[in-house]
């Protein structure tokens, strides 16, 4: 498995595309998120480009809760919101997911006050990503 980045959490499994979308659905609605947007980078580069590119689905993840109080203490932050989780085509029968780090993804901001609440995100969204098992 090849390492996740500095700014995610990263799991690699065993398990065709489609299936592995469905499974990271159901991982993170099992952590209380929904997800509020879903880009196919597939389907876009073959519409808007006519170019062939592997498998590649984003999914916007946000907990409704949680990004209510963030709101209320930084108004702003609809700008890096929802959490970015790609479910990706690695080759080989592999499938890549990788969540991006609200820890990261809140210190942007520079509101300490937000620390908190993106550590147990963090938490949901790396037990999410974990109940999605591994390759071995």
């Amino acid at each position: 498995m090849s390492q996740p980045p500095a700014y995610g959490i990263a799991v690699e499994i065993q398990q065709p595309f489609a299936a592995a979308v469905e499974a990271t659905r159901a991982a993170l609605a099992a952590e209380g998120f929904g997800i509020l947007m879903e880009a196919d980078f597939q389907a876009t580069f073959q519409k808007k480009l006519g170019l062939d590119h592997t498998p590649y689905v984003v999914l916007g993840a946000c907990s409704p809760r949680d990004a209510f109080e963030a709101l209320a203490l930084e108004p702003d932050l609809g700008l890096l919101l929802p959490c970015n989780v790609i479910v990706r085509d690695a080759g080989a029968g592999v499938t890549r997911i990788v969540a991006l780090d609200p820890v990261v993804q809140l210190a942007l901001t520079g509101n300490t006050a937000l620390e908190p609440a993106a550590t147990a995100i963090r938490d949901r969204l790396a037990r999410a990503i974990a109940a999605l098992g591994g390759v071995q």
